[in-house]
């Protein structure tokens, strides 16, 4: 029995499987895997390209473009770049706004490399995009504090933050009433005395939307090919009196502000952002507010002062002047069919516009 036994031990023994033995990796898949890992380094290091919106009051500004001896929005943003990674960087705007514009959400890019700065030439994998916010905003919060930035993004060495724009939009604000401007509108907005027919605004607005030449509202200095545009969105709304604009939502209101215009019209008592008419009694040393309204234009692109400028012939001022009674709507098709600058007389001041929002597609591509 022992025999039978160890006889069937030798046999399981010599049946059982053998572990296969144990190879060593061949000279090429050595380098196939090293290849693998370095592409894998490269992705996560050298230039990286962010995506940066940022928002600014432009009254200390000569406008968003770099210029020698001025002070400029660019100019500022490289200069706390430049703290943040040490190293200078170059900023490329989305939009261009002029001297005394201000912006919501203007949009650039730039491009990193970021380079250790303990151990000179070593890359090192890119800051994430909460950091570079985080950080560019204290070195500009550290000077004059009129530059924020708001969003950032990682975005492929491709994009562009001008040629991927889809559409922007620009609101401008008017403040409407014979009261003495309030110091915290200065340089926020247009202040009219006259009171504004919102009616007839609406009106030519219509006139103006859609696919035209706007050569009648194009600048002696404005560069672009063609001055033909679509213009997909201009519209009135009426605002509370502080910098607030309109969502989509609101803007299409249009009935419920024709309610509250007739309203107004018909009955003098009819109170308004808490004030009794303009001679109603608020109350000692509370201040009779101004009727606030935010034109909004949207569209691919603008020609240069098409929105609004100083001291040229543009859009709102037309807009405006059809609210006051200086023109009809009537006038305001025959100023865009003149295709002539100097047919759109009235103008609008630099410092009630806003660069509001620049649309991009920044879905992940497969």
């Amino acid at each position: 029995m022992t025999e039978n036994l160890k006889h069937r031990l030798e046999i399981s023994s010599d049946s059982s499987p053998q572990r296969p033995l144990k190879m060593g990796k061949t000279t090429d898949q050595v380098l196939a895997g090293d290849k693998e890992e370095a592409e894998a380094m490269n992705h996560n290091h050298g230039i990286q390209r962010y995506l940066v919106a940022v928002e600014y009051i432009g009254t200390r500004f000569y406008g968003s473009q770099q210029q020698p001896n001025c002070r400029t929005v660019v100019g500022v943003l490289q200069e706390a770049f430049q703290k943040f990674i040490g190293q200078s960087v170059l900023v490329f705007c989305s939009s261009r706004t002029d001297a005394g514009v201000h912006a919501l959400s203007n949009v650039c890019h730039f491009d990193v490399e970021r380079i250790s700065k303990r151990k000179p030439g070593e890359v090192l994998p890119p800051h994430e995009p909460r950091v570079v916010r985080r950080a560019v905003n204290h070195f500009l919060q550290k000077h004059e504090g009129d530059v924020t930035v708001v969003d950032v993004r990682s975005v492929p060495n491709d994009f562009h933050a001008r040629y991927k724009a889809q559409e922007r939009t620009y609101f401008y604000r008017l403040v409407s009433g014979p009261e003495a401007l309030s110091c915290f509108e200065k340089d926020r907005a247009w202040h009219v005395p006259e009171t504004l027919n919102i009616g007839a605004m609406h009106e030519a607005c219509k006139v103006l939307v859609g696919h035209h030449d706007f050569s009648s509202f194009r600048a002696t200095g404005c560069q672009a090919n063609s001055p033909t545009r679509t213009l997909d969105e201009l519209d009135v709304c009426k605002v509370v009196s502080r910098p607030n604009f309109p969502p989509l939502m609101e803007r299409k209101r249009s009935k419920d502000r024709e309610d509250i215009e007739s309203e107004v019209r018909d009955n003098p008592s009819f109170i308004v952002d808490g004030n009794k008419g303009e001679t109603g009694d608020v109350g000692f040393g509370i201040r009779k507010r101004h009727r606030c309204f935010a034109v909004t234009a949207r569209a691919h692109s603008f020609l240069y002062h098409q929105v609004g400028k100083l001291n040229k012939k543009l859009m709102v001022g037309v807009l405006k002047a059809v609210g006051t009674g200086d023109l009809t709507v009537g006038d305001v098709e025959r100023i865009l069919e003149a295709k002539n600058v100097s047919s759109a007389s009235p103008m609008a001041p630099a410092c009630g516009l806003y660069l509001g929002h620049v649309k991009y597609d920044l879905t992940p591509q497969a």
